[in-house]
């Protein structure tokens, strides 16, 4: 089994800061890529970072030059450092990790609960 559990969340004014940290545990046998995702009310789900096993990022084009991803592969651990943050925004954030159990089943998604971003003044 294994446990995705982000924390980091929270209430920011505009231009301000937050950093996103999501830890994998469990039954893990390998990592493949890590991401966030983000859902406003109303709206669909939609990636905003992801980074690969070899550290190769890619982001949204309306976080770019203000959000960074990265990883601690020793601690099954991905993180989003969010700067100049907008109300635009303001979303839950879910983390995504693909990853295997065993060397003898294929990656598979695994997501984490949710946390509220709220961007206001």
């Amino acid at each position: 089994q294994v446990h995705l559990v982000e924390s980091g969340g929270g209430l920011v004014q505009p231009g301000g800061s937050l950093r996103l940290s999501c830890a994998a545990s469990g039954s893990i046998f390998s990592i493949y890529a890590m991401g966030w995702y983000r859902q406003a009310p109303g709206k669909q789900r939609d990636l905003v970072a992801a980074i690969t096993n070899d550290s190769s990022t890619s982001y949204r084009d309306s976080v770019k030059g203000r959000f960074t991803i990265s990883r601690d592969n020793a601690r099954n651990t991905v993180y989003l450092q969010m700067n100049s943050l907008k109300p635009e925004d303001t979303a839950v954030y879910y983390c995504m990790v693909v990853l295997t159990t065993t060397p003898r089943v294929g990656p598979q998604d695994y997501w984490g609960q949710g946390t509220q971003v709220t961007v206001s003044s």
